[in-house]
């Protein structure tokens, strides 16, 4: 059974790929991943904040008192000391380039254009394989237009694009008033794939400490209900690849996201969830799957139930959703 498949230039051995957590903090983690058959693991995000503030802070400690004491300019601290979250990450990038032969993707969680496009050069230095970019912006500017918005987007593209010449993918929101377009702009600004979707975790309000708290909760299987329709609505209209991310729990989420036309399809709550070993069991169901529906690659599956592909088109559009509200019926009176 060939499960090989393409992305980001890369052959890998299947579609099985850990996506951003923190898993892949942990160096013995990483080589568990591989060996329970991931084809590929993105890294836990390097947020843009920490590289910010931790240079503010650096810039801060050396330029101390400066101003107000001439002698001071030679007892500046020694950078050394000064131990930034983000040269950790890059140390973490060449110790997993070191540990496993399975090609390892930095995520960059970013907000604007700006300075830290320059530490994409670093993150190619220390041996990553690729960038996925990890764009979350929440715009509470209500004079602010979605197309400034959407500029922004592409602007942060570009500036990643020139500074490496590593792939880039570039893990999008859903939410613009055409998704459609906004693919097609970040394809034609060079992004070498799409990552479809990146979940915004919303906050909760906490009634004992009447205080704004993160409320992490996992996705579930009706999850993939979302990526997978624009998956198969964009499979055949790009340039790059897709990768399907959400609510991929089972073999089943695998091979339907495949068929909708993901060439990777990116897992993570399923792996917190029930362990990494996980990854070995989807593989085992998806092998089977196709022995008995006489799949003989992953390639033969890729893109056959697309828009493009499948029978009925308009079944991704406005008909199934008329069909869905018309057609149910109440379980309860």
């Amino acid at each position: 059974m060939d499960l090989t498949t393409k992305y980001l230039g890369m052959k890998l051995r299947s579609p099985l790929v850990p996506s951003a957590s923190p898993l892949s903090e942990d160096l013995d983690n990483i080589k568990r991943m591989e060996d329970a058959g991931a084809a590929a693991l993105v890294l836990h995000s390097l947020f843009e904040e920490q590289i910010r503030h931790e240079t503010q802070e650096l810039e801060h400690h050396l330029s101390y008192n400066t101003e107000s004491f001439a002698e001071s300019l030679t007892f500046f601290p020694e950078p050394e000391r000064f131990v930034l979250h983000a040269d950790e990450y890059l140390e973490h990038i060449r110790k997993a380039q070191e540990a496993v032969d399975i090609p390892v993707i930095a995520s960059l969680n970013a907000t604007s254009p700006g300075s830290w496009t320059e530490f994409a050069t670093l993150i190619e230095g220390a041996g990553a394989n690729a960038i996925e970019l990890n764009i979350y912006h929440i715009e509470t500017e209500p004079g602010r237009p979605g197309s400034q918005v959407e500029d922004d987007y592409i602007d942060i593209l570009t500036a990643v694009e020139a500074a490496v010449d590593i792939p880039v993918a570039v893990k999008a929101s859903p939410f613009f008033s055409n998704f459609a377009n906004m693919a097609k702009r970040f394809d034609d600004a060079g992004a070498d794939a799409l990552v479809l979707f990146n979940r915004f975790y919303q906050p909760d309000i906490d009634l004992n400490t009447f205080e704004v708290v993160p409320r992490v909760m996992l996705s579930t299987p009706m999850a993939m209900r979302l990526p997978m329709r624009w998956v198969a609505i964009l499979y055949g209209q790009l340039q790059g690849d897709l990768a399907a991310t959400s609510g991929i729990h089972k073999a089943p989420d695998v091979i339907k996201m495949v068929m909708a036309g993901a060439s990777v399809t990116l897992l993570c709550s399923v792996l917190l969830k029930n362990g990494i070993q996980e990854i070995t069991e989807i593989e085992k169901e998806m092998v089977q799957w196709m022995e008995e529906n006489e799949y003989e690659s992953v390639t033969q599956m890729l893109g056959s139930m697309s828009q493009k592909n499948c029978a009925n088109p308009t079944a991704f559009e406005r008909t199934q959703y008329m069909k869905a509200l018309t057609s149910f019926k109440p379980q309860h009176l």
